[in-house]
Order: C-alpha cells, then sequence, then structure tokens
C-alpha cells in the first residue's frame, strides 16, 4: 500500500460562464476545468492488478480586481487497475463529485448555482517514471443537475451541465 498526492489540468466540460475583461479578453469557466489536486492510497493486490482511492479538490476560475467566478467540487473516485508492464497500467472506475457549486463575487455577483451531487465514470492510463512518480491521461464522464434555477446573463438557467473532460495528472506515490 502507498499513499498519493497528485495535482493535474483537465479541459472540457460546458461552459457556466464567461468573463469578459476590460482589456477585450475573456475566459470561461466551464464544468469540466481546469485544476484539481488529489490525495489517497493505492494498494496493488498483486503483479497484474491494483485499486486507488482518491479525494479531491477540482475547480475552474476567472478572477479580475473587480471580482471573480469559479466552480468548484470535490470528487472521490474509487478505480482499479490492470498493469500489463509495471512502467504502464490502465483501468477505471467511479467518480462521486461533492458540493458541485457555481458562484461569483463583484462583477460576476449575478452568477450562482449550487449543483446536486453526481456520480460519473473514469477511464485512465498511467505510465511511470519511477516507482514514486506517475503521469496519468484520462477521460471523465459526469453531467451535473441545477439543484434549483439559477440566473446567467439575465437569462434564468435549469437545465443539465457536461462536465465530461479529458485531463493529464502527475502523482506522487510514498
Amino acid at each position: 500500500m502507498h499513499f498519493l498526492v497528485g495535482t493535474g489540468l483537465t479541459f472540457g466540460g460546458d461552459k457556466l460562464a464567461t468573463a469578459k475583461y476590460t482589456n477585450g479578453g475573456k475566459i470561461n469557466v466551464r464544468a469540466g476545468g481546469m485544476v484539481a489536486f488529489v490525495g489517497g492510497i493505492d494498494y496493488r493486490i498483486n503483479q497484474q492488478f491494483s485499486v486507488q482511492s482518491t479525494v479531491g479538490f477540482h475547480f475552474d476560475q476567472a478572477d479580475a480586481n473587480n471580482g471573480n467566478v469559479n466552480f468548484r467540487r470535490y470528487p472521490i473516485e474509487l478505480l482499479g487497475y490492470f498493469h500489463p508492464t509495471d512502467k504502464f497500467r490502465f483501468g477505471g472506475g467511479v467518480r462521486y463529485v461533492a458540493s458541485p457549486k457555481l458562484s461569483g463575487s463583484g462583477y460576476g455577483s449575478g452568477i450562482g448555482t449550487d449543483f446536486d451531487n453526481t456520480v460519473g465514470a473514469v477511464v485512465e492510463g498511467e505510465y511511470f517514471f519511477s516507482q514514486n512518480v506517475g503521469v496519468k491521461l484520462r477521460f471523465v464522464k459526469e453531467e451535473y443537475k441545477d439543484s434549483e434555477s439559477y440566473m446567467y446573463r439575465g437569462s434564468l438557467r435549469n437545465d443539465k451541465v457536461k462536465g465530461d473532460h479529458v485531463g493529464i495528472f502527475g502523482n506522487f506515490y510514498f
């Protein structure tokens, strides 16, 4: 059994909000983006199989001097792996996302909602540079449902939002 910590970048998901800057630039906050931090345990059952459980913090945000918009959630994952070699494994499992929330302040103060907790699926492959360092490529399929209606740019929304995303993670095992 090993403990692990990791971080990753994710890309995808439906657009939840767009922040426009005074210089003409803009940035989208998406249901599948952007930065994730994880910690957990990894247990090697035998030479070919292992399981991993992690708890994380996943968020996307747009910040400016006059306010911000962010989408944050807390994923809990249970994954199973097959190891065809000592350097590579692939597998998948289930992802439970707790407390997904879109919020804003300042210029983003009219944006916000709490989404229902959700369950999604994960498929990934991991390459080990050493026994303690791995890099993962992953795909996550998940969907968020508004727990209530929310305002976005003057219109009332109450719909499902796709959080599907791809990501690249670096993990350290100790």
